[in-house]
């Protein structure tokens, strides 16, 4: 028997999957249970539609991933930190500063667990830091730290 699912099941496969399963296991688990909906002409229709949309959705996202990420390759975001007299920085940088500083230089609101600092930042200069936007979309910035 064929079956749209509804939600991810283990072993089984994701959300909008058509997948085939024997009749019993359909019929007294996946379908009362709202795991699944039967594969009918009707319901394979409706999973085109919401195929359709979330391809839309996709592709909108992925623009704006793009649109984003130039505008933070354009030039290096700027993070003012206190120095001792050799230009080491007292402290490291971490994906918080580097998150602020996007937010108030670029407007753009990036959540800190996205930014991966691929060096500790202990000297004043150029540093470089990867953003991952998910789906395989990863971006490499450059951020600049200055004296204050």
């Amino acid at each position: 028997m064929q079956v749209i699912l509804i939600q991810d099941v283990d072993n089984l496969g994701g959300k909008n999957e058509l997948v085939t399963v024997k009749n019993g296991y359909a019929r007294n688990y996946l379908i009362p249970k709202k795991f699944a909906v039967e594969a009918n002409p009707s319901n394979l229709k409706q999973l085109e539609e919401r195929l359709k949309v979330q391809a839309k959705k996709e592709a909108a996202m992925l623009a704006e991933i793009h649109k984003v990420t130039e505008v933070l390759k354009a030039s290096p975001v700027k993070i003012g930190v206190k120095t001792g007299t050799s230009g080491k920085i007292f402290g490291t940088v971490t994906a918080l500063q580097i998150t602020r500083a996007i937010r108030d230089q670029k407007g753009y609101e990036i959540d800190r667990r996205r930014i991966h600092i691929l060096t500790e930042v202990k000297e004043v200069g150029l540093h470089k830091a990867s953003i991952d936007f998910g789906n395989g979309n990863v971006a490499e910035i450059e951020f600049d730290v200055v004296a204050e």
